[in-house]
């Protein structure tokens, strides 16, 4: 265990860092010039616009355009092209339409340290003693905002190779029906194993690491040739980073999630961690519990302990260990160039063993 806390403990390795900026730049560049074009029709489309592009500036890991990014150079990509830069852009547009429509979905008040979209809009509306329902109008606002970060994506894409629009629809649809997935296995409420897996891969496992990986190979023409062994990689990595999104979100520390922790528990996720608990003991005590939106602090306490008592974080740790382990030993198959190869190494490290 000794070992697997220390991992935990790494930072975000440079290659993260490098693109991590540069998406950033391509995307404030990109919203300045849309909020100067759609105040001018109306000072109120500010706002909206303005809250986009706080939301991602507000963090992220941009862990999809690394991915992409490194897969493209990787493949002989040019480290400077703008059209691939874009397609990161896109990726990190996509990624902020599933964040502010996931919190609405589930009901999360707090994202990267602040309030949510939807909470936030809904405060507004408040403070204004607006007419209407303030909830409705926070939903809506932020299910707007979502909606434009989706049609950013696309127009950033444009200018991509026909195979690159086949893997960014791909993506999108894959992450679509995992949500349902996800929304639907919270309501029934089971705790079945394989289900929760399949959760996992497609809510957010393929839409992480995979799929960014076959974009990145697509813009540079080598999508058939590099897939196979792409996904070798990619999907036990995705695997383990949705674990450890599980762990942290029932074990980690708020400060550094920017998530109340616990939201999890009290959501009644279905994930393999709770699946495993259920498994080993069963949903009486305190794991009846679980999806009860007034689970207090205490309650989340004891079933951090519980969880704990019986093994299912281990094996959960195990799991993830194993994954990582397997992407790694796929990576060194991966006829790519030796820089990109030693960055998607790094950060299938900075994956697993994240502490936020």
């Amino acid at each position: 265990m000794a070992q697997r806390q220390a991992r935990r403990l790494v930072s975000a390795p440079p290659g993260l860092a490098l693109v991590g900026e540069r998406v950033s730049a391509a995307v404030n560049s990109f919203l300045d010039a849309e909020r100067t074009r759609w105040s001018a029709v109306d000072p109120d489309l500010d706002a909206p616009l303005r809250a986009l592009q706080d939301f991602v500036g507000a963090g992220g890991k941009r862990l999809r355009p690394a991915f992409c990014y490194w897969s493209f150079v990787g493949g002989g990509g040019d480290p400077d092209d703008e059209t691939a830069m874009q397609a990161c852009a896109a990726l990190e547009l996509l990624h902020t339409f599933a964040l502010v429509h996931d919190d609405i979905m589930d009901g999360s008040a707090r994202r990267r340290g602040r309030a949510a979209v939807h909470a936030a809009f809904t405060a507004e509306h408040e403070a204004g003693g607006w007419r209407g329902e303030a909830r409705r109008f926070g939903d809506g606002a932020a299910i707007l905002i979502g909606d434009l970060a989706f049609v950013y994506a696309d127009q950033l894409l444009r200018p991509v190779s026909q195979d690159a629009h086949d893997v960014f629809d791909d993506l999108r649809l894959e992450l679509c029906a995992g949500q349902y997935l996800d929304l639907a296995g919270t309501a029934r409420g089971k705790r079945d194993s394989a289900r929760a897996a399949r959760i996992e891969r497609y809510k957010s496992g393929k839409y992480t690491v995979e799929r960014p990986l076959h974009l990145g190979a697509a813009l540079v023409g080598r999508l058939q040739e590099l897939a196979p062994a792409l996904s070798a990689f990619g999907l036990p990595l995705g695997d383990a980073f949705q674990m450890r999104d599980d762990v942290l979100g029932i074990f980690g520390d708020a400060d550094a999630t920017g998530k109340p922790v616990g939201d999890d528990l009290r959501e009644g996720k279905l994930t393999p961690l709770l699946a495993i608990a259920v498994d080993r003991i069963g949903e009486r005590g305190v794991l009846g519990r679980v999806g009860a939106p007034d689970l207090t602090e205490p309650e989340i306490g004891a079933m951090q302990r519980t969880i704990v008592e019986c093994g299912a974080l281990e094996e959960t740790e195990h799991m993830i260990e194993r994954r990582a382990s397997e992407a790694v030993a796929a990576l060194a198959a991966l006829p790519i160039a030796s820089d990109a190869k030693t960055a998607l190494e790094e950060l299938a490290t900075y994956v697993a063993w994240r502490s936020s």
